[in-house]
């Protein structure tokens, strides 16, 4: 189901979405695409929480820790640039909810490390960052914690990539074993609903498969307009597309899937790719549209971010605020496992 698309909800539950980043840096484009302009769009409509996750970004960055601590306001600003609105978005920092490190402790009981080490998207992020056997206990346990986040606020809908997919699907696991086993035929906590956004991951400009931060091959919202310039002066066109008079192709064209993404004109948009795959049209003419578009786009986004970045006090007001609100709900949460668990004594 595409995240255009609005989602009419089957219970109270299914109107609270839970999103969010790891703030390791400042976003880009992909992310926009991924998630930020639906986040725009379903703050209108639903009951919206956006978690900056703190902590579970220093899983895999305990020897880094002030990237973590400064792109925290980074991450907010990009938020605010591109319209999120603290009014309508509740905006909250992980670590400074300690109901969810204590939700995951409990989580973890309910689990196995054979369970967690199955998990698809776990196996593939060890592999991707070289752990091989040497894999911190907290990373590992990333499927407990963020599974914790999303009954925290009994969120019924969570926006995820593909891949991303197998981490809803063991926090159901979770959900049901709970419910089954503490509930006393209550359902305490809710399932969450996966739903992967029309538009999906964006390559990088070099044409690698991922736009990433650590492989420098991003195009970051608050970019300057010669940084524009800049990236898509170097974007990955046709490799065999040498001469004008080439016919070019289309699949793997970074230039076109950006195009896909951005341009709205998408009459003169298929009127370029099929001169394009004739020949008779060079790649600086293409690139020179991409260009426009994303100079149109990404320059209120900019001047909106230095606005509020002139002002950082107010953002960290706006994340505590924030977070102080989505404490309350996840505590009401904490106070019915609790009971649950047979926890409560005073």
């Amino acid at each position: 189901m595409s995240l255009q698309t609005p989602v009419t909800p089957a219970s109270p539950n299914s109107a609270v979405i839970l999103t969010g980043d790891r703030p390791t840096g400042p976003l880009h484009l992909g992310h926009f695409v991924g998630s930020l302009r639906n986040r725009v769009t379903y703050q209108d409509q639903y009951r919206q929480f956006i978690m900056l996750a703190d902590a579970q970004a220093l899983t895999d960055n305990m020897d880094d820790i002030g990237k973590v601590h400064r792109n925290v306001i980074e991450v907010a600003l990009d938020y605010l640039a591109v319209g999120i609105d603290p009014s309508k978005s509740t905006i909250l920092i992980q670590s400074q909810i300690p109901e969810l490190a204590e939700l995951t402790f409990y989580y973890l009981n309910l689990v196995t490390v054979a369970r967690l080490e199955r998990n698809p998207t776990v196996k593939a992020e060890i592999v991707q960052r070289g752990f091989e056997r040497d894999i911190p206990a907290g990373f590992l346990t990333y499927p407990a914690s963020q599974a914790a986040d999303i009954t925290a606020f009994k969120a019924g809908i969570v926006p995820v990539g593909d891949d991303q997919i197998p981490m809803i699907e063991q926090c159901n696991e979770i959900v049901r074993k709970f419910n089954r086993t503490y509930g006393q035929g209550k359902d305490i906590l809710v399932e969450a609903k996966a739903i992967v956004p029309e538009v999906g991951r964006l390559p990088g400009t070099d044409g690698r498969a991922k736009m990433s931060k650590s492989l420098g091959n991003t195009i970051n919202l608050g970019a300057s307009a010669d940084e524009i310039r800049a990236a898509v002066k170097g974007v990955y066109t046709d490799p065999l597309h040498l001469k004008v008079s080439d016919p070019g192709h289309l699949e793997g064209n970074v230039a076109f899937i950006y195009l896909d993404a951005f341009d709205t004109d998408k009459a003169g948009l298929a009127d370029m790719k099929a001169h394009y795959t004739r020949g008779g049209l060079g790649d600086s003419i293409v690139k020179k549209r991409l260009e426009g578009i994303l100079q149109d786009m990404l320059a209120p986004i900019r001047e909106r971010r230095e606005e509020f970045a002139k002002d950082k006090g107010q953002v960290m007001q706006i994340l505590k605020e924030g977070t102080f609100k989505a404490r309350e709900v996840a505590a009401q949460t904490m106070d019915e496992v609790r009971k649950a668990l047979g926890l409560s004594y005073f």
